[in-house]
């Protein structure tokens, strides 16, 4: 069967592999249909995911028909349309025991450290294969786990009815936060250079849109929110600027929540910090915030299609991730079709 490696930094390739073995008897059997390519999987083509091993089949945004399950599994079917949650823990750590298993002591992500979804089949653990609606298509499945992304960033930031949300960072992530925060009942503004994006976040209901090259952004902000501040700031960009800019511009008693992360440290002065008792907190994957995704998604009004902007075969892998580094005014999230 193929499959779509990086075998080492700068060097992606589709190979033959020997299909998984069949399912034990907690394990479930996947046909792999899509794989979206998140920003992870081209810092791990690039050689800046620090988590990253090498050789390594990625893929952790992704959708598949189950084809066969163990003897024990019965909570999906053959042909049952699935999402995978692409993370594996020990469940006795620390975090693990307090509800917080995305930061477990032993983590490990599938398409990071363990091989990922963007091959033709696929063996998992039955815990982490998720049915959802058959009436959603493949491309609306693997949109899933970013999504979660989203729910995780509006539940570390406990965003409630009529708060005011901003977000830095108009791009996949971004936007993911924008509607989970939409479906919360926030007030969203939202930042970015690429006027595309911002178009495409006002089309999903951003209340206030900000471009940095136009605009003082603390000024706009303090002048819609009546001189308050954003009650929750979320960085979907993870430069040290907008570190420093989420504390700024956060109300007192806000939270700021960081997604992104940065090798060069922030000069942050703790007197904002301290002066406005602000939260401030990382959110990395998600803790159990996959059944409310797909909950939503299996709805068929949560209509998030529009996202996937690009698609491409499995044999043109290289040609999406070029498109992903050459034309981002036109790029939201590409999908690769593996079957």
């Amino acid at each position: 069967m193929k499959a779509l490696q990086v075998a080492e930094p700068r060097k992606l390739q589709v190979i033959e592999k020997e299909e998984p073995k069949q399912p034990d008897a907690n394990e479930v059997r996947l046909k792999m249909k899509r794989m979206g390519i998140c920003g992870s999987d081209m810092h791990i083509l690039h050689g800046e995911n620090p988590f990253a091993t090498y050789p390594r089949i990625i893929g952790h945004e992704v959708a598949g028909e189950v084809v066969e399950v163990g003897q024990d599994v019965t909570t999906v079917t053959p042909g049952d349309r699935a999402v995978i949650e692409p993370i594996k823990y020990c469940g006795e750590c620390y975090a693990c025991k307090n509800s917080r298993p995305n930061v477990c002591e032993s983590i490990q992500v599938y398409g990071v450290h363990l091989e990922g979804g963007g091959q033709e089949y696929i063996t998992m653990d039955a815990n982490v294969v998720h049915k959802v609606n058959p009436k959603l298509d493949w491309s609306e499945i693997a949109l899933v786990e970013p999504f979660t992304i989203g729910a995780q960033a509006v539940y570390r930031g406990q965003v409630q009815k009529d708060d005011v949300v901003f977000i830095i960072g108009a791009g996949p992530i971004g936007l993911c936060c924008l509607k989970m925060a939409k479906e919360a009942g926030a007030k969203v503004a939202i930042s970015d250079f690429n006027e595309k994006r911002l178009d495409f976040a006002e089309k999903w209901g951003a209340d206030l849109l900000l471009h940095p090259e136009k605009e003082d952004i603390n000024d706009s902000i303090q002048e819609w929110t009546e001189g308050m501040g954003a009650n929750v700031v979320m960085d979907a960009v993870g430069l040290p600027q907008t570190f420093e800019q989420s504390v700024t511009i956060a109300s007192a008693a806000g939270r700021v929540v960081l997604l992104g992360f940065h090798p060069e440290p922030s000069p942050i002065s703790q007197v904002a910090i301290t002066k406005k008792e602000l939260t401030i907190c990382g959110s990395r994957l998600q803790t159990y915030r996959f059944p409310k995704v797909i909950e939503l998604f299996n709805t068929l009004s949560f209509d998030v299609k529009e996202l996937v902007s690009h698609e491409f075969e499995l044999k043109d892998a290289a040609e999406a991730f070029k498109v992903m580094e050459n034309d981002p005014e036109n790029v939201r999230k590409v999908m690769i079709k593996i079957d």
